[in-house]
């Protein structure tokens, strides 16, 4: 995809799409969002990570920086192949809008461990020389991946650093005696991966197909339980019982007095660079297997990091510490050829950051919902954008247009009510036309947006623990006129095919 062409296209992560199952998966559902983005005028589809989830059930916490979210594995497939009996759904089903992780979680592996022993039982010849190639090609992270969750599950669920010291210090004799011990666990784990890919791979050659561009998302930093920090603790900065020093945040603001702990352990970038940023390169590689482009969160943090104490409770003794930069996507795109990034330029933004993103070309983001705290100078209003950057109306983490609306400052609303000739029943359509029609050559807004709904429809609330990544929607709650509408706007703006203008009929739209 040219992220310096115009384009447009609607943020929904898998999770939220609609299914049976509990949670949207790359069944069904997908591949009919897929055609009515399509119908829509859009050309690309932003996920959130596709990794497996982690701590709150957030997809920014997760085991492991390559292996995608069991729960995302559509289970239609499955019994396609002859793996699975169709599945008899727990007593009264599951919410449609609402992801209830802890009902959900549980019943998806039962399936998914029904799929593998029929799958080690009954596959044929063929699909068993297809997993096997599969494995042999990803054993750069699959290997650690699936031995550390088969240890895991042996453990009950303990993080690795409560592990038996020869495994938590991978003892080479100590994870030989492992592998054979929980050979089978390891092998449905790595089940699991191949569907999780062979079906990731099919729906970005469907979107492929019809004009669409699946872009991802690249959490800056790991989790400390994780198959890559424990993998590789070298890489990272952790005393001699395998606990952080440092600890991920960002210092205090107007939002957060104390600042963001945020917890991750923080990279030894000088080890990193000793080996060519290889990890980094693997890591970039894997996601531009599933997905075209991919936003990477936290730029700031190439430029300069924040770096907490680990014995601090709050982020306010922390420090800025540079990082690696330039170097470190110099050697990516060495390896990987020009990286289709969108920085996440979002926060504390000092002029190296603005240096480092030009300097790799990549196009920064925009948020209309920032716009209107000051006057007509501000940044984040569409007449100031430059070309080369991402608008968004909001993102995952901010409220929806609707739900910003009824809680901004009276102030606030005022200017955005005169700027976009608005009020509460059509300014989602009003910020989705501004940004349309903005110089910004990508336009991206979330589906909550797309169909005007309220702030009970957000999909996060930064700093909170309950709650979050649960939403979806059924599409019940679509209908035609979102789709049209939005189509509408995109081709007005040119970013969309001018025929669904339909200025074919008396000059009309």
């Amino acid at each position: 995809m040219n992220l310096e062409q115009r384009s447009c296209g609607v943020l929904l992560h898998i999770t939220s799409l609609p299914g049976p199952h509990g949670i949207g998966d790359f069944g069904p559902g997908a591949y009919h969002f897929v055609n009515w983005l399509v119908s829509a005028g859009q050309s690309v589809w932003q996920l959130l990570p596709t990794t497996p989830i982690g701590p709150c059930d957030s997809p920014y916490q997760s085991v492991s920086a390559f292996a995608g979210s069991p729960m995302m594995v559509a289970l239609e497939p499955l019994v396609q192949s002859g793996w699975l009996t169709a599945p008899a759904l727990p007593d009264g089903g599951f919410d449609a809008r609402r992801v209830d992780y802890g009902r959900v979680v549980p019943w998806r592996l039962t399936q998914l461990r029904a799929a593998a022993s029929g799958f080690f039982e009954r596959a044929t010849s063929v699909q068993r020389a297809e997993f096997a190639a599969w494995c042999e090609k990803q054993a750069y992270w699959l290997t650690d991946y699936a031995l550390f969750m088969a240890l895991e599950t042996a453990h009950a669920g303990k993080p690795w650093w409560e592990w038996s010291p020869p495994l938590r210090r991978r003892d080479a004799a100590a994870l030989k005696v492992a592998v054979t011990e929980h050979a089978q666990e390891i092998a449905f784990w790595q089940f699991v991966q191949w569907c999780f890919d062979t079906q990731a791979a099919s729906l970005k050659s469907y979107a492929n197909a019809r004009g669409i561009s699946l872009m991802g998302d690249l959490p800056i930093f790991i989790a400390h339980h994780s198959a890559d920090c424990w993998a590789r603790p070298d890489l990272y900065f952790l005393d001699q019982d395998f606990q952080p020093t440092v600890v991920a945040g960002v210092p205090p603001d107007g939002f957060a007095p104390t600042g963001q702990r945020w917890g991750n352990p923080l990279y030894r970038w000088d080890k990193m660079a000793a080996e060519g940023f290889s990890w980094w390169t693997s890591r970039v590689r894997r996601a531009l297997e599933q997905a075209t482009l991919f936003r990477i969160d936290h730029f700031r943090g190439f430029a300069s990091y924040y770096e907490i104490p680990s014995d601090c409770p709050t982020a306010m003794e922390g420090r800025w510490v540079p990082a690696p930069g330039k170097a470190l996507f110099a050697a990516i795109e060495s390896a990987l050829g020009k990286l289709p990034i969108v920085a996440e330029d979002l926060g504390l933004i000092t002029p190296d950051v603005i240096e480092l993103r030009d300097s790799c070309g990549f196009p920064g983001m925009k948020i209309l919902q920032f716009a209107f705290g000051a006057d007509g100078t501000h940044e984040f209003l569409p007449h100031n954008y430059g070309r080369h950057y991402v608008v968004y109306s909001g993102t995952h983490d901010n409220e929806t247009a609707r739900g910003w609306w009824q809680n901004a400052p009276a102030r606030e609303r005022a200017y955005a009510g005169s700027y976009l000739a608005a009020g509460e029943h059509n300014i989602h359509w009003a910020m989705i036309r501004a940004a349309s029609n903005s110089v910004a050559n990508m336009a991206v807004f979330p589906m909550q947006d797309v169909l005007g709904l309220d702030g009970s429809h957000r999909m996060n609330l930064p700093g909170s623990t309950e709650g979050n990544w649960a939403w979806r929607f059924e599409w019940s709650m679509v209908g035609n006129e979102p789709g049209r509408v939005l189509g509408l706007i995109t081709a007005g703006s040119g970013r969309g095919p001018i025929e669904l203008l339909h200025l074919d009929q008396a000059g009309e739209a």
